[in-house]
Formats: structure tokens, C-alpha cells, sequence
């Protein structure tokens, strides 16, 4: 039977699977068991390339991140900033919804996961959005939205992923994501002002509030400053550095802030376990069905396709893999969908000569978009479910807000030197800038 065939066969398998409710890695792993036995595999090789995926030290920063938004939203950090949040923008045509985006901004700076921060803010800030006379499809679509930026800022766990199984810096893909991340911030609080609801219009809080709650949330404002500080002085890698917020929440936030939840924490380090292994054996799942396809030649032809369209022209390459990654994150979760795909990925960085920053950047933006649009979407999913409203009515409030994430991804893709400023002058060697031979500073390519 031909590859093409197979590969047919295993996509068409997984989607079924996927459409009747099967779990995504039990659904991935039928289509690579049924392409394994049509492609004469042994399912000896089909398990090792599972464990595989698993095995990879710098996946340990996936279960600490995890571990510091769980200790996060048990030890009352929530409150406090959502109240520095509506101190600084409540005053702000489109009261409750801007605090959301602002929220997340700060959120997602400590959790780097985007269902951590739909899960936090739709109980946080859903009930009084709904008392204030928002609507639900709107509080839905609005906090789904939001909670992408989770997927970009440090310290996103889809960059985590992205950089181990493409063998990327990993804080190179922090510090290129802030860009993206806060251009689609702002742009929600833009178009909040604009196209949203006028909400409660409040008076502007005098600095002293703004400063009292600046200070209520100052332990927990620490955690990105000891993230991206000590990753950037190098004192320690992306992993330890998950260590060391989880330390500090341990050691400093909970004794401060709610001393009675320590006597809770097993069951917090447990919950983050037990959340650890969905996307862990999703990543086993995905690995072998990324690597059957790559050996049945799968990227290649795929490569071959969009390199024969757009040649070796950067922005082709990348508009088109945009266009790939849209269709497929419709359908898959980013996390899988970056393993299945990272040899087709790797294979056209190099046939269009981009950093492999900037590409990780732009796919990892278009998978965050991909968590808020039909059938799958699943942070707006989760969200409409959290609110209590059809997907189908939040899905038709989230559609104008697709706008923001198409200027986004569209400025990542033409402003390469934008995105990666941060990254060449912070962490060069992460960008593939070395060292200049006959002088100070470094050489970028």
C-alpha cells in the first residue's frame, strides 16, 4: 500500500476517533497503530518512539509551571490581582473587559498555560461581568481571547514544548513571544474601547489606591521578574527556573498570604501531576505519529508542495504554513500538532532561511489563534462551558476579534526584526548571533 494511502488512512482514523470523543493521544495513537500495521512497523518501534517523545529533560519545566499556577490560584493571589487590574484600567471605556485583558497579561506571566488562565479568570471575573450586564457570549469570547497571550509571554508552555522537540531556544521563543503577546493584549483593550460594551464606567482610581494594590500584589508580581531574571543572567535554565518560582510561592506567597493552605499543598502537587500527564501522554501520542509520518515520507511531500509554491521566499513559507496551521489547529491542540508537524517545520526553516525563532514565534501565534475558532477551539470552548453559554454563541461574539490575531500574526511575519529585537539584544547566541572575532559585541545573521 503506498504512503499516501497510509497517511489517508491514519488521519481519517484519528479524526473519527476524535469526533466520537476519544481522548486526542487515544485517538492519535489508533491512527499510528493502524498506519503501523498497513506500513509493516513493528509496534516494538511504535512504543519506543512513544516513550521517545516523554523522554526529554526540558519538559520538566511543564509540571513546575503548572505546579506555580495551581499554588497560584489556592493561595488568594487571584483577588489581589484582579484588584491592581481594575485599579489601573477599570476606569477605562469597556470597564470589566479590559480588566480581563490586563488580568491575563500579569496571569499568564506566572501560569504559561492558556486553560490555567480560562479556568481563573472565568470564575474570577464571569459572575461580575454577568452582574455588571455583560453578555455571556461576550465574557466568554473576550476571556477565551484573552487567555492566548498565555500561549506567547514566558513562561508559555507551548514554547516550552516547541523548543524541545525543535531543539529551539526555549528562551529565546520567551523573550520573542512578548511582542506578539502584548500586541495581542493591547489589541483586545483596543478593541474592547471601540466594538465592546460600554460596561460600568468608574472613576479613575487615585494613585494611592493604585499603589496599595500594587503592593497587595507584589510577592506574586516577583515570580516573572525571578523567571525571566534568572533565565536571561543564565543562573538557570527554563526548568530550574519553574524550581525556583515554586520555591518562592512555597517559602514566601503562601506562609504571607494564607498560611492554612499548607496543609493543602499535597493535594496541589498532586492535581499538577495528575494535569501533567494529559499533555505528557499526548506528547508520547503525537511523537509516534509524528515520526510515522515522517517515515513514510509524509513532511517531505508536504515540504515539497509548499516549496513549490513558494520557492524559497520567507514570507510564502511562513503565510502558507500559517494557512496549515490554522486549518490544523482547528482540529488538534497546539501541543500535538507542534510535535506531528516539527519535521515538516524544521525541513521548510531551512529551505527559506528564517531564524528559527521567528518561525516558532509565528506558528506558536497562529496555534494560540487556533484555540478560539471552529469545530474544536478549545480555551473558547472551556470558557463558554465556565459562563454557561452555547459554543456557538461565543463562537459568534470571539469572530470579530479574529481581526487583532490576523494583524498579529501578519506583523510577526513582515517585522522579523521587530519581533526578534528583544531576543538579539538580550540572549543573541539564542538567536544564532555569535560572537564577533575581531571585536566586542556579536554578528546576527
Amino acid at each position: 500500500m503506498s504512503s499516501p494511502v497510509i497517511l489517508t488512512i491514519m488521519t481519517i482514523c484519528f479524526l473519527t476517533f476524535g469526533y466520537l470523543g476519544v481522548p486526542v493521544p487515544f485517538a492519535l495513537m489508533a491512527g499510528v497503530f493502524v498506519g503501523a500495521v498497513l506500513a509493516d512497523v513493528s509496534l516494538a518501534a511504535i512504543l519506543q518512539k512513544v516513550f521517545d517523545g516523554m523522554d526529554n529533560e526540558a519538559l520538566l519545566a511543564i509540571p513546575f509551571f503548572l505546579l506555580v499556577g495551581e499554588l497560584m490560584a489556592s493561595a488568594n493571589v487571584v483577588g489581589r490581582i484582579a484588584n491592581l487590574s481594575l485599579a489601573l484600567v477599570g476606569h477605562i471605556k469597556g470597564g470589566l473587559s479590559q480588566v480581563v485583558t490586563v488580568f491575563s497579561m500579569f496571569f499568564s506571566e506566572m501560569s504559561g498555560s492558556t486553560t490555567a488562565d480560562v479556568a481563573v479568570m472565568s470564575r474570577a471575573l464571569g459572575p461580575p461581568m454577568k452582574k455588571e450586564g455583560y453578555s455571556g457570549p461576550f465574557i466568554a469570547a473576550i476571556i477565551a481571547a484573552a487567555s492566548t497571550i498565555a500561549a506567547l509571554v514566558p513562561p508559555s508552555i507551548t514554547a516550552v514544548v516547541y523548543g524541545a522537540v525543535g531543539n529551539v531556544s526555549i528562551a529565546g521563543l520567551f523573550m520573542a513571544g512578548v511582542v506578539p503577546g502584548f500586541m495581542i493584549g493591547f489589541g483586545l483593550m483596543i478593541y474592547c474601547y471601540f466594538f465592546g460594551p460600554p460596561g460600568t464606567r468608574r472613576a479613575r482610581a487615585p494613585l494611592s489606591v493604585v499603589a496599595r494594590a500594587a503592593k497587595d500584589a507584589a510577592l506574586p508580581l516577583m515570580i516573572p521578574m525571578i523567571l525571566l531574571g534568572g533565565i536571561l543572567t543564565g543562573w538557570f535554565t527554563p526548568t530550574e527556573a519553574g524550581v525556583v518560582a515554586v520555591v518562592w510561592i512555597l517559602l514566601v506567597i503562601v506562609p504571607t498570604y494564607n498560611p492554612k493552605h499548607i496543609w493543602k499543598l499535597p493535594y496541589d502537587f498532586c492535581l499538577a501531576g495528575l494535569i501533567f500527564s494529559l499533555p505528557l501522554i499526548t506528547i508520547g501520542a503525537a511523537n509516534a505519529f509524528g515520526w510515522l509520518l515522517a517515515y513514510l515520507r509524509g513532511a517531505i511531500v508536504i515540504a515539497g508542495w509548499i516549496t513549490g509554491i513558494a520557492g524559497s521566499d520567507p514570507h510564502l513559507i511562513m503565510l502558507l504554513m500559517v494557512l496549515l496551521f490554522t486549518i490544523v489547529g482547528d482540529f488538534i491542540e497546539p501541543v500535538p500538532t507542534i510535535i506531528i508537524f516539527m519535521p515538516l517545520v524544521n525541513a521548510l526553516t531551512t529551505a527559506g532561511n528564517i531564524n528559527p525563532v521567528h518561525m516558532g514565534v509565528v506558528l506558536i501565534a497562529t496555534l494560540a489563534f487556533g484555540l478560539i475558532t471552529p469545530p474544536y477551539g478549545l480555551v473558547l470552548l472551556m470558557a463558554s462551558k465556565f459562563v454557561g453559554v452555547r459554543f456557538s454563541q461565543a463562537l459568534r461574539a470571539a469572530m470579530p476579534i479574529y481581526v487583532v490575531f490576523f494583524a498579529t500574526i501578519a506583523f510577526a511575519i513582515y517585522f522579523p526584526e521587530v519581533v526578534l529585537w528583544l531576543p538579539k539584544h538580550v540572549l543573541p547566541a539564542s538567536v544564532g548571533c555569535f560572537q564577533n572575532p575581531s571585536g566586542p559585541g556579536f554578528i546576527c545573521p
